[in-house]
């Protein structure tokens, strides 16, 4: 027996909230294409259907798209640029709750395990070709394919629970017998092997995207670097763009099965890394929405168009516990998180907003069957993560006369976007001022490399952050899990992975209460462990022009989406 479910809401003891900053989702003020792909881009910019606004919307983006290849993709940027103009099979409402795009109905089985996804038969392509089944089972099979080597296979696997999709990532099994079925040519059908109350929210996060199999061996190895390699089945159509751009165009698409609610008629992306400079930019009238941070946030905070926005990202530190003998001592690691002064950083250094952090996973984040915050409580592991100096100097001790010396250099590297440098350079300030013969040298250079460099576990302090793919905590703690290609400190600890199995496929998986419990535990191993020094939760500062509005913004997969912002 399945339940018909025709506007989905999303069926989950969890909810989304805006992190730390209290504002509203929606801002009211305030991501070969053919001939034929080509033309539908010229006709829309020409056309427009009568829908637009008359205006384009300039956006500033702090750092560079680093892949629009769904599958490849692992950062903010480029899932924004890519939901642009790719739908899934789910969006999110301006509250942040899944409801249908593609899929225009989905039956679920009585018992969880099965989902059957019904596609809109007005879904097309850009190149005029209909969405299909085949191209979901093609993308996701890409996903899990160990020759893809896809960052986020494990959404499939640990996350999302689709049958052999983790044999297939192990190499044990073919991609082609990944639990997803195109039973003909708009009914795709999902075997998972437990059942996930959160899974029809990861069907808006771009790993899930299809992807149109003929068009890709079209590309011939090109696909998703280039207008041209790049199709559209969204709001929009990408026309302009280049690996490492600065600028990006995008154009109302008017083949769009929604295209009625999308006013704008293109969005103008513009890179800029320098935030007085993207300052300037907005003053002049160049850019409709930028970013403010430190003194900026002091010159324009009484500006009816500046707003503050939970952009759901953490930021914390990472200690290399593979080879860096100094950070596989506890007590060196507990006395670096001790001296770190958060409160510090979010009020004198950013003051946007952002909120000092103490837990692994952030507060206002997502909430447990009894209602509760998972990380309300920011004092739940004081005793090894608050600011202290005086423990901190105590700790420092003990460390350096277990390691038998009286000094350590540590090289921390960071991106060379404006907001990273500030907080490194005063990381290093507060680190070098209360441990005594510390020495942390700054190595400042762009995201991409700095992720290659923490992957390949070549450096020793990196600052980072992580964003929520989906709203459970294990979107955080699952990074710690052995092997997990974003666990950056290569820590592993058995009894943190037995809970964690047990959370998602076990008996434990079943009873929210008791995995709410479970999952507080395997935070507490990693905390104590000092796996991670946390720093503070990413609030966005924004200048919004007054006349741009229904931008929505959401602290989950996606912080912000253009399909029903009008610029009057």
């Amino acid at each position: 027996m399945k339940k018909k479910i025709l506007s989905i809401v999303l069926a989950s003891v969890m909810t989304l909230s805006l992190i730390g900053c209290g504002s509203s989702a929606v801002s009211g003020v305030s991501q070969d294409q053919s001939g034929d792909a080509q033309q539908n881009s010229a006709d829309a910019s020409a056309s427009n259907n009568g829908e637009g606004s008359g205006e384009e919307l300039n956006v500033m983006l702090e750092t560079p798209v680093e892949s629009l290849d769904p599958q490849l993709a692992t950062d903010g940027t480029s899932f924004e640029v890519i939901a642009d103009y790719t739908d899934g099979l789910m969006q999110m409402d301006a509250d942040g709750q899944a409801v249908n795009a593609l899929a225009e109905s989905v039956d679920v089985a009585e018992d969880g395990l099965t989902y059957t996804f019904h596609i809109r038969e007005d879904a097309n392509w850009s190149n005029g070709e209909p969405v299909t089944a085949a191209d979901f089972v093609f993308a996701w099979q890409r996903a899990v394919d160990p020759e893809v080597a896809s960052e986020y296979s494990f959404m499939f696997s640990d996350i999302g629970q689709i049958v052999n999709a983790q044999d297939i990532i192990d190499g044990n099994k073919d991609k082609s017998e990944l639990g997803v079925t195109a039973v003909d040519d708009k009914t795709l059908e999902v075997k998972l092997n437990c059942p996930v109350s959160y899974f029809l929210s990861l069907m808006y996060f771009p790993t899930f995207y299809p992807v149109n199999e003929a068009f890709f061996d079209k590309c011939s190895g090109t696909f998703a670097t280039s207008p041209e390699t790049t199709l559209s089945n969204g709001a929009f159509i990408l026309d302009e763009y280049q690996p490492a751009a600065t600028t990006i165009h995008l154009t109302k698409n008017d083949s769009y099965y929604d295209a009625a609610v999308v006013k704008l008629p293109g969005l103008n992306y513009q890179v800029i890394q320098d935030s007085q400079q993207a300052l300037m930019s907005y003053q002049n009238g160049d850019l409709d929405t930028t970013l403010v941070n430190g003194e900026q946030v002091d010159q324009v905070k009484d500006d009816p168009a500046f707003t503050a926005i939970g952009a759901g990202y953490l930021w914390y530190i990472s200690p290399n516990m593979k080879d860096v003998k100094e950070l596989q001592n506890l007590n060196i690691r507990l006395a670096l998180t001790m001296a770190l002064n958060r409160e510090a950083i979010t009020t004198d250094v950013l003051k946007d907003g952002s909120a000092p952090t103490y837990t692994g996973v952030p507060m206002d984040f997502a909430t447990g069957p009894d209602g509760s915050d998972f990380s309300a409580d920011q004092k739940k592991f004081e005793d090894v993560c608050r600011y202290d100096a005086d423990q901190a100097v105590e700790y420092w001790n003990k460390g350096l006369e277990e390691l038998g010396t009286k000094e350590i250099t540590l090289t921390m590297i960071h991106d060379a976007d404006d907001a990273p440098i500030k907080v490194a350079q005063v990381v290093k300030e507060q680190l070098e001022t209360t441990l005594r013969g510390l020495t942390v040298e700054l190595q400042q250079m762009p995201k991409k490399e700095r992720v290659e460099r923490m992957q390949e576990a070549e450096f020793e302090l990196g600052l980072t952050r992580w964003g929520p793919d989906y709203a459970d905590p294990m979107t955080y703690l699952g990074m710690w899990v052995t092997n997990n290609p974003n666990n950056y400190g290569f820590w592993s600890n058995a009894e943190f992975d037995k809970i964690i199995a047990d959370c998602t496929t076990g008996e434990t998986a079943m009873d929210p209460e008791a995995r709410w419990a479970a999952l507080y535990d395997a935070e507490k191993i990693a905390m104590d462990d000092a796996v991670i020094f946390p720093l503070y939760t990413q609030c966005n500062a924004e200048l919004i022009s007054t006349n741009v509005t229904g931008i929505e913004f959401h602290p989950v997969a996606l912080n912000r989406v253009y399909k029903r912002a009008v610029k009057n």
